[in-house]
C-alpha cells in the first residue's frame, strides 16, 4: 500500500506505482510517500520512478542491512531500525525503515507495522510535513522514546534482581541476568549505528546537507543526537551492571565453594595420618610386636589423639579455620 500524505490536503492511498505518478504532478507542496509493502518489485519500481540512487535502493531491498546514513546529490538516504513490536522486557521485534529525504518530498518505505510512524500519525503531522527532514527525525525520536521506555522500566528489574542475587542468589537468577545481558548487548549495537546517524546529521547539519536545514531542524536533529546518545549510555550502563552482578555472583560462589573444600582438606589432612595407624595395627599378621603389649591399644589411642590435636592446633595456627 501506498499512501501518499500532504500539508493542506487529505491523504490519498494506491497500489500502483502509475497511480502516484499520475498524483505527483499535481502537488506542489511537499508531500510524505509511505510505502508500506513486502513486494521488492514493487519497492524498486517506486523508488526508481522517484529518482532514487540504485545503490541506496540495493541496500533498501535487503532484509539485514545494518543502520546507515549516506549523502547523495539533493537527497539523504537513512536505513533506520525501528520497533514492529514489544515483545518482553528488553526483547524488540525489529523493523527496518529507508528514508529517503529530499527538499519537498520523504519517502518512507517498511514491510510491516512501524510503532514509530503510529505514533507520528497520532498527532499533527501537517507541520512535519512541511519539511521533511524534520518528520523523518520524528519518527526516529518517537521510536526511540519507545525504546527509552523500555530500558528505563528495566531499572526496578534490574534493582530486584540485584537484591535477590545478593540475598538468595541462584542459578535461575543467573540465568536471568546473563538473558538481560545477551538482549543488552544487541541493543547497544543498534544504538551505535544509531548514534552514528545522528553524529553524521550534527556535523553536518551547518550547510552541509544536500537538504535546507532551518533552525528548527538543527534543534530537532540535535534533540535526537541526545536521545540516542541516552540511549547508548543507559544501555552500556545496564550492560555493565548486569555483567559485574554476574562476576560478583561467581566470585561469592566460589568464595563459598573454597571455604568448603578448605574444611574437608582439613579433616581429610586429620583423618589420613589416624586411618594409616588403624589400618596398621589392623592387618591380620600374626607377629606383630606391639599386638600383645598390654596397654598397646591405649597408647595408640594417645598416640593418635596428640596426633589429631597436633594438626588442629597447627591448622588454627595456620588460620586454615
Amino acid at each position: 500500500m501506498i499512501t501518499i500524505r500532504y500539508v493542506n490536503k487529505p491523504e490519498k492511498q494506491c497500489t500502483q506505482v502509475s497511480e502516484l505518478l499520475d498524483l505527483l504532478p499535481e502537488v506542489t507542496e511537499p508531500v510524505w510517500v509511505d510505502l508500506y509493502s513486502n513486494d521488492d518489485q514493487l519497492i524498486k519500481t517506486l523508488l526508481t520512478a522517484l529518482h532514487c540512487h540504485e545503490l541506496a535502493i540495493g541496500d533498501t531491498l535487503r532484509h539485514r542491512h545494518p543502520p546507515k546514513i549516506e549523502y547523495f546529490d539533493d537527497q539523504i538516504f537513512i536505513l533506520y531500525r525501528g520497533i514492529h513490536q514489544v515483545e518482553d522486557t528488553l526483547s524488540f521485534e525489529h523493523q527496518q525503515i529507508a528514508f529517503f529525504i529530499s527538499e519537498n518530498l520523504l519517502i518512507s518505505v517498511h514491510r510491516r507495522e512501524v510503532q514509530g510512524i503510529n505514533k507520528v500519525l497520532q498527532g499533527n503531522i501537517q507541520s512535519l510535513i512541511n519539511i521533511p527532514l524534520d518528520l523523518a527525525c520524528k519518527i526516529m525520536h518517537l521510536s526511540a522514546g519507545i525504546y527509552l521506555e523500555s530500558i528505563l522500566e528495566f531499572d526496578e528489574t534490574l534493582a530486584t534482581l540485584e537484591d535477590v542475587l545478593l540475598n538468595a542468589g541462584n542459578d535461575q537468577t543467573l540465568r536471568e541476568l546473563t538473558s538481560y545481558q545477551s538482549r543488552l548487548l544487541k541493543l547497544i549495537r543498534t544504538f551505535n549505528y544509531h548514534l552514528s546517524i545522528s553524529h553524521c546529521l550534527v556535523t553536518e547539519e551547518e550547510g552541509g546537507l544536500p537538504v535546507s536545514c532551518s533552525q528548527e531542524s538543527q534543534h530537532r536533529i540535535n534533540d535526537l543526537n541526545d536521545r540516542f546518545e541516552r540511549l547508548y549510555s543507559l544501555s552500556r550502563m545496564h550492560y555493565d551492571i548486569c555483567g559485574d552482578l554476574i562476576n560478583g555472583y561467581l566470585s561469592i560462589t566460589s568464595h563459598q565453594l573454597n571455604n568448603t573444600m578448605r574444611v574437608l582438606t582439613v579433616i581429610t589432612a586429620i583423618f589420613v595420618p589416624l586411618s594409616f595407624l588403624a589400618g596398621l595395627y589392623g592387618m591380620n599378621f600374626e607377629h606383630i610386636p606391639e599386638l600383645h603389649y598390654r596397654y598397646g591399644y591405649f597408647v595408640l589411642l594417645g598416640v593418635m589423639l596428640l596426633l589429631a590435636a597436633g594438626l588442629v592446633w597447627l591448622f588454627k595456627k595456620k588460620r586454615w579455620f
